[in-house]
């Protein structure tokens, strides 16, 4: 993770409401875009009851060269590193969320299934990210029909036009859209 994100979390002492983790994952989204340290996504992902952070991701795809390393991945694969697990459902575990600035693209889609999250917060649409011109792929109303079927709740736009703001300053900015 970029050396800012410490600095980013202590402006940030405590996540008593859906919206107050939501401006986390955006602070994170704008804060890459500022530094120029990759795309205009954040996320975290909370353990529940009591709001307890467990990791945050930003988008690494250009800095780091991995085209899988987009802000959902990192926060899922740094709470599993964290919790010392490859599922965030393990017995014992309270239960995961992920807070995510932006609707998932279709990989991670598939790894929220597969993390055990038990919840995904979303702020702007995938129809933003579609407007800066990253191709989300294949997601349709039955993937989150699959994801709510396997018991994950999902939530959909929360703080949706300050997670846009972050793809408006990014589009300002000139930022590279990698996967067209």
């Amino acid at each position: 993770m970029p050396g800012w994100v410490g600095g980013v979390l202590e402006e940030f002492p405590s996540y008593r409401t859906e919206e107050d983790k939501m401006r986390l994952a955006i602070r994170l989204a704008r804060e890459n875009v500022q530094s120029a340290s990759g795309g205009p996504f954040g996320a975290a992902v909370f353990q529940q009851p009591g709001n307890r952070l467990v990791a945050v991701g930003v988008n690494r795809v250009e800095r780091l060269n991995n085209s899988i390393l987009h802000a959902e991945i990192m926060a899922l694969m740094l709470a599993e590193k964290k919790l010392k697990s490859y599922t965030l459902s393990a017995p014992g575990f309270p239960d995961c969320e992920l807070i995510t600035s932006c609707e998932p693209c279709a990989m991670c889609l598939g790894a929220v299934l597969w993390s055990g999250v038990d919840r995904i917060v979303c702020g702007a649409g995938r129809e933003d990210a579609a407007g800066l011109g990253f191709d989300e792929g294949p997601v349709f109303p039955e993937s989150y029909r699959y994801l709510e079927d396997s018991g994950i709740e999902i939530v959909r736009g929360v703080l949706a036009d300050e997670a846009r703001a972050v793809f408006d300053l990014y589009r300002k900015r000139n930022g590279l859209v990698y996967n067209r």
